[in-house]
């Protein structure tokens, strides 16, 4: 099955959902203030947020207010606006050769798809032959520490854990100097997840990126936010508090299959303007793939890809 086809079938509760409040408004009726307004609340409600919805809705104005409407060309005028709001980040994520070693950490609440979203990520980069250090700095959860054993084994990288409770910025300490000790080309660190009002925990995670900036002061070279497109508007509160503890670099969405939210994507984009590096439609490694704007777009919207 090709990216696009999983694509479409991981947004199809998000499509379904935006095309039942868009039908109706543009049938053939002449474009006005008042269509213009139910447009943006559809878009609005699609979780598309208010600052890009408003946009959107400017931009088709300029171009066909006072005319009649054409369902199917007004579909792919908003395929086009979405495309053009988010294809300034669309970024691909890379391990560069001028770090020794690169640094990547990945953060995000609870049951955001981070352990997952990070065996993936040293699967990838694993087949792309560079050297992985896999850190299981998630010292809280067995399972996370056992799920990512699992992965380090399918993929033949090495994993660094501690027992259960033990301080993770310590084993992210000794994780880094290992990797350059054995000149790996990448440390990938798992953490655990944690509520954005929890002030303990977010003071941790910020231990941790100390730790890391002592042995690399230009580290971590990413620091990406795992997302779930389950959660709607919520993402955007839970990016700004990991954004003001550890410097947000980037951010990948996870579940979008799962979720009628998909359109959360805008407006994190219209809010942070931060790189989207990947997104996930299902749970193999292979259904996390290289964020495309223009894909994306024309699947959130159920249009064939172009």
């Amino acid at each position: 099955m090709s990216w696009f086809k999983k694509l479409t079938d991981g947004l199809r509760k998000t499509s379904a959902s935006a095309s039942s409040k868009l039908s109706g408004i543009f049938s053939g009726k002449k474009i006005n203030a008042e269509t213009l307004e139910s447009l943006e609340e559809a878009l609005i409600s699609a979780d598309l947020g208010v600052s890009a919805s408003q946009k959107i809705v400017k931009e088709l104005a300029k171009i066909y207010e006072g005319e009649s409407s054409d369902q199917d060309e007004l579909l792919e005028a908003l395929a086009k606006s979405i495309t053009d709001i988010l294809e300034p980040f669309e970024e691909r994520l890379e391990i560069l050769d001028i770090h020794s070693p690169h640094i990547m950490i990945l953060v995000g609440v609870n049951g955001s798809g981070k352990t997952t979203t990070a065996g993936k990520l040293a699967k990838r980069f694993s087949q792309e032959g560079k050297k992985v250090v896999l850190v299981a700095a998630d010292t809280f959860r067995a399972a996370a520490i056992e799920q990512l054993r699992g992965w380090a084994e399918k993929t033949s990288v090495d994993l660094m854990s501690s027992e259960r409770g033990a301080d993770p910025a310590s084993l992210v300490y000794k994780s880094i100097e290992k990797a350059k000790s054995e000149k790996a080309d990448l440390v990938l660190i798992d953490t655990a997840g944690r509520l954005q009002n929890r002030i303990e925990l977010m003071e941790e995670l910020a231990k941790i990126i100390r730790v890391i900036k002592k042995l690399e002061p230009k580290a971590p070279h990413n620091s990406l936010i795992v997302l779930d497109g389950t959660v709607g508007q919520n993402a955007l509160s839970q990016l700004k508090a990991f954004k003001d503890v550890s410097a947000i670099t980037g951010l990948i969405m996870t579940k979008l299959d799962g979720s009628a939210r998909g359109g959360i994507l805008v407006a994190l984009a219209e809010e942070f303007g931060l790189p989207i590096h990947l997104i996930g439609v299902g749970e193999n490694a292979e259904d996390l793939q290289d964020f495309n704007a223009k894909a994306y777009a024309r699947a959130l919207l159920g249009l064939t890809e172009k």
